[in-house]
């Protein structure tokens, strides 16, 4: 091992000097003005470059193990590890002669402003200690490779310039990870720098007390001088620094382990109590609870806090009543508190006497805090981040403790701003997490349970690893005809950008099926729809229509996996074999659809391929269970979804979001379904009605009578005047609902016109408008159909 060598016996000035992200001098010590020349008032906001015009290496000497580094190197940034070298300094700088500077180079990074720490000493004044030819360089070691690691250690902060308790604390951390500074000679002795060039205060002290007790076993009495007292003094200020920084660090390992906002509030809570003090109070802005922004600029009277965590170590109950946790309150104009709130810095009141007690107290209504606060010291904490007050913490000492000083105040504040910015983070995680729910929740359709002649399940689990927002969807979608377009579909991808797209595709595809397009002909239209939208997104989509009263599914396919069909009748469930696609926005690919019978009581189950697929596992693994539990009996739509999930989604590796929809199609008898070819006349308007009076007596609903005749008479009037054939259809079909159709061959959709008083047209579809429950219209291969719907009761049996 090294040797630990003897330190100079002169006193060499050390120079330390700071430079910011800007490369300019933040800090400049007497020992710089010392080596360097100009004054610290010269050199602070100089380019760091001017000031310490060093060349490279000298030959003679060589940098620290034999690399080439030029000091210059650092201060242009262009180097992101430490390094030591010797070199000479430009006669330019003062009027000194030339001299041979050793210098180490700590990059520094952090949330500060300094960049760059370099350290410089004189080496003609080492070398003069030294034995002819001895060689002397600079370089870096582990400081536990010394006796004394701990003084070494707790003494660097003598070295660096005068800075708050957390950026002296940082840069510490930074330099014994990266290397303690040395000084190597060349008989393989290495000496640590410290404040006075290896012989430190705290050394010299000892030697002079330990020669003292020397002289005390002789009986010849040493006399105390000042020093022992000044050297005293500065034992109890170096423990007390001590003691900070360990607790400070203590406190940075204890916080931070969790993004979620409360465990962090009582990490922080728990942290101070009862090391730091007896009492603390957390509260937070009303908004950064509930995860959401709030209006810029500084809190005031009406700004509401929200107290969300108390830890003290009075009497169990004896803060409870008057302050309970989870109560919001604005706090007066007149006290420390709002102080602390709006100028974001901390408030020391080192005891509040009776007086100032019923002071405080009195700002407060319908309660008494002074037997909380009184005789007390107090010391209010924000807790801001980006400048910005987000909290603050009301701490408290019993008077049996000694009371809060202006040490404590920076401890505090120190405490504070690191406390301030894990609830930042916690509090950004929070409200991102509820921006993505919210836009997610929105974008996922709201589903009917219940559709004509069929039931609809649905699930959505979000991404495990990557979010709540991703690009699944489902949807369904009520048709003419009481048929319903089920719609499953994933754009590649996750995040924002995929689950605008999939809100983008999810608007075209409702608006599609509103116009009863052919299934295959809606995903070649979706699919030239994404290539015009210019997004380089990919995206799987499968179309269903169910027709209750025809008994049949016809599907279309753009790359998705494919659906379940569970049979009612012997409970055999397979993967429907449709024609699989290209996915949307591959473009110039056909698509082929498939009509599939169903029979009532058979199920449907589409879901992404989030549900069935496992990093490292096929795919066919995932859809045999699929269809494994698919077929699963089950009690309940909602139990057969949960029984899915159940099999499936606690399988490892799952990082993906799952959109599934199930759907029971029980189907529409034909005992619920009339329907009757008018003659384009006329007459048979009254025909019409009399058919429909007559339709809702068989099933029961003649309190639907007025409503349905004249609203049927209103359509099938409109369909004789303006019908190019000879034929006017007439339908009724009654499931959860009473559906009338009048089908006509006319393609012209009827609009909703204003009419006057006098005015001869534009009636009709007000009355059905003021009467149905919905209406609407759709083009057929044929003309148009114009529908309506009124409630009924859901058929039993």
């Amino acid at each position: 091992m090294h040797g630990t060598g003897q330190a100079p016996q002169g006193r060499v000035p050390l120079a330390v000097i700071v430079v910011d992200q800007a490369g300019s001098v933040s800090h400049w010590s007497t020992g710089a003005r010392r080596l360097f020349g100009p004054s610290r008032e010269d050199a602070v906001g100089r380019p760091a470059a001017d000031l310490l015009p060093v060349t490279g290496a000298l030959p003679e000497y060589g940098p620290y193990e034999g690399g080439e580094h030029d000091l210059e190197d650092f201060l242009d940034g262009r180097s992101s590890y430490p390094a030591a070298g010797r070199a000479r300094l430009d006669s330019s700088v003062g009027a000194r002669d030339r001299i041979d500077v050793l210098w180490w180079a700590y990059p520094l990074v952090g949330p500060g402003p300094e960049r760059l720490l370099v350290l410089a000493a004189d080496a003609r004044r080492l070398s003069e200690e030294e034995p002819e030819g001895e060689r002397i360089a600079p370089g870096f070691a582990l400081h536990t490779d010394f006796p004394g690691a701990d003084d070494l250690a707790h003494g660097l902060p003598a070295i660096l310039p005068s800075m708050s308790v957390g950026e002296s604390a940082r840069i510490v951390s930074q330099i014994l990870e990266l290397g303690y500074p040395v000084l190597e000679f060349s008989q393989h002795d290495r000496v640590p720098v410290t404040a006075d060039w290896g012989v430190s205060r705290r050394s010299e002290r000892k030697a002079r007390r330990a020669e003292t007790a020397r002289a005390g076993t002789t009986g010849v009495p040493s006399p105390r001088s000042p020093l022992d007292d000044a050297d005293d003094a500065e034992d109890i200020e170096y423990a007390a620094v001590r003691e900070r920084l360990e607790f400070l660090n203590e406190v940075s390992g204890r916080i931070g382990s969790s993004l979620d906002l409360s465990r962090t509030i009582i990490e922080v809570s728990r942290a101070v109590v009862p090391r730091f003090t007896d009492v603390a109070g957390t509260y937070l802005r009303e908004q950064v609870v509930a995860g959401e922004g709030f209006p810029e600029g500084p809190p005031d009277a009406t700004t509401m806090w929200h107290r969300v965590a108390l830890e003290h170590t009075d009497e169990p109950g004896r803060w409870d009543d008057v302050v309970p946790v989870g109560e919001s309150m604005p706090f007066p104009v007149h006290t420390p508190f709002f102080q602390c709130m709006t100028s974001g810095d901390p408030v020391l009141v080192p005891y509040i006497s009776e007086e100032m007690g019923n002071a405080i107290a009195s700002q407060f209504e319908k309660r008494d805090i002074r037997p909380l606060i009184t005789h007390r010291s107090m010391l209010v904490v924000p807790l801001k981040a980006r400048n910005v007050v987000l909290g603050f913490m009301i701490l408290l000492r019993h008077q049996e403790r000694p009371v809060f000083n202006d040490m404590d105040r920076v401890t505090g504040a120190e405490l504070a701003a690191r406390a301030g910015l894990v609830l930042d983070n916690a509090r950004m995680y929070t409200y991102q997490e509820s921006v993505a729910e919210t836009l997610q929740d929105s974008m996922l359709p709201h589903i009917e349970p219940h559709m004509p002649g069929c039931d609809i399940a649905t699930r959505y689990l979000p991404g495990t690893l990557l979010g709540r927002v991703g690009g699944d969807w489902f949807d369904s979608i009520k048709l003419p005809g009481a048929r319903t377009a089920l719609v499953v579909g994933d754009v590649m991808g996750h995040g924002l950008n995929s689950a605008a797209m999939m809100g983008q595709l999810r608007t075209a595809v409702q608006t599609m099926a509103a116009l009863d397009l052919p299934p295959a002909q809606l995903l070649r239209n979706l699919d030239d729809l994404a290539q015009r939208l210019g997004e380089h997104y990919l995206a799987t989509c499968l179309y269903a229509v169910y027709d209750p009263i025809a008994g049949e599914l016809h599907l279309a396919n753009a790359g998705h996996i494919p659906p379940v069909i569970v049979r009612a009748a012997d409970g055999r469930s397979d993967l429907l074999d449709l024609p699989t696609g290209a996915p949307i926005g591959v473009g110039g690919v056909p698509f082929e659809s498939v009509r599939v019978p169903v029979a009532p009581g058979d199920r449907l189950v589409m879901c992404t391929d989030g549900l069935v697929e496992v990093r490292g596992e096929d795919i066919g693994v995932g859809l045999a269970t699929l269809c494994e539990s698919a077929a699963h009996p089950a009690a309940s739509m909602d139990d057969a979804c949960d029984t899915i999930i159940r099999s499936l989604g606690t399988r490892g590796g799952r990082k993906d979001d799952v959109a599934l929809l199930m759907v029971r199609m029980s189907g529409i008898e034909g005992d619920d379904v009339a329907h009757w070819e008018l003659a384009a006349e006329p007459a048979e308007v009254g025909r019409a009605r009399a058919l429909v009076r007559e339709q809702l007596a068989d099933w029961g609903l003649l309190h639907l009578e007025y409503a349905t005749e004249l609203m049927v008479s209103e359509l099938v009037t409109n369909a004789v005047r303006h019908a190019r054939g000879e034929r006017v259809h007439l339908r009724l079909v009654r499931s959860g609902s009473l559906l009338c159709e009048v089908e006509d061959t006319e393609h012209t959709l009827p609009n909703l016109l204003s009419a006057g008083p006098g005015d001869e047209f534009g009636r009709g579809l007000r009355v059905v408008t003021h009467l149905a429950r919905e209406w609407g219209t759709s083009r057929t291969a044929h003309g148009k159909t114009v529908w309506f719907e009124l409630t009924a009761p859901r058929r039993r049996g």
